[in-house]
């Protein structure tokens, strides 16, 4: 009578573990595959040819973004607020002064007290370098400066680019709320970020929350920043839950996480002036 071995159920289930791992391995696999065949239809940008600004960037349009992180004194919020939304709108209707307010908002989730405002520069640098020589002698402008300085903690500011893949950033109604998710990159790596969400951003159409995605050229650099509006947080959670059931998303996180050196997200409603609501 043959003995059986006491190693036997081991043995057995070593062997059907590595038979899951195969499988799941050629699973994920097939997708990164499948990933990497539709990817050669694709527009890819070549970072030996230019650079990323020139590569990755809306050649159409000629615009250039700045976007401004103003922190404000908790108890002056509101009157800058209505400040800030009389000044936007004066230079936005002015024809003199080839500049627009895209956006502007008060973070409600991430740092407090905090007001964010993206502007656009019709004729890229001309056009900014243009507006701050008119700036100069606007005394009524220069009058604004003095008394918001007063309410202010601190203030930064970034000039970006638009990616050229990502959707233009226009008017919406409302009532929405704003994520703007902020991604420091290691330096190096913008091409290969932009190459990947070229072909991500396509699950991310659906409920039309992309807003646009923008890449810093002063202030931060190599600093990515998404912005997406949703009808409430429940609805970010359900449309940001519903992108794991598309095919190919996965593998794009997969890729594009090891570019991160950190990440910040914001949740932001749009004050009473904003072309974004």
């Amino acid at each position: 009578m043959s003995r059986i071995s006491p190693y036997f159920p081991f043995k057995f289930l070593f062997h059907a573990v590595t038979m899951t791992c195969v499988f799941c391995s050629v699973r994920f696999s097939a997708r990164v595959n499948n990933g990497w065949l539709r990817s050669m239809f694709v527009h890819k940008a070549d970072a030996r040819k230019d650079a990323h600004s020139n590569l990755l960037s809306k050649k159409e349009t000629n615009h250039l973004y700045k976007i401004q992180f103003h922190n404000v004194k908790p108890d002056c919020l509101e009157v800058y607020n209505d400040l800030q939304v009389e000044v936007q709108k004066k230079l936005s209707q002015d024809a003199e002064y080839p500049c627009e307010i895209v956006g502007s908002w008060n973070t409600w989730y991430g740092e407090q007290d905090q007001a964010v405002h993206l502007w656009r520069y019709r004729g890229g640098y001309p056009a900014l370098t243009e507006c701050l020589q008119k700036l100069k002698t606007n005394e009524e402008y220069k009058e604004f400066r003095k008394e918001r300085s007063k309410m202010l903690i601190s203030r930064r500011n970034q000039l970006l680019l638009e990616f050229s893949f990502w959707n233009e950033p226009l008017p919406r109604k409302g009532p929405n709320i704003y994520e703007m998710r902020t991604y420091n990159l290691k330096p190096g790596t913008m091409i290969e970020w932009g190459n990947h969400w070229a072909r991500a951003i396509s699950y991310r159409q659906e409920n039309k929350e992309a807003v646009s995605g923008f890449f810093s050229q002063i202030g931060d650099l190599y600093v990515v920043h998404h912005l997406w509006a949703y009808e409430s947080l429940q609805a970010r959670e359900e449309t940001r839950n519903s992108a794991w059931m598309k095919e190919g998303w996965d593998v794009n996180v997969f890729y594009t996480v090891p570019l991160i050196r950190s990440m910040e997200s914001r949740i932001m409603i749009p004050t009473g002036g904003s072309p974004l609501q």
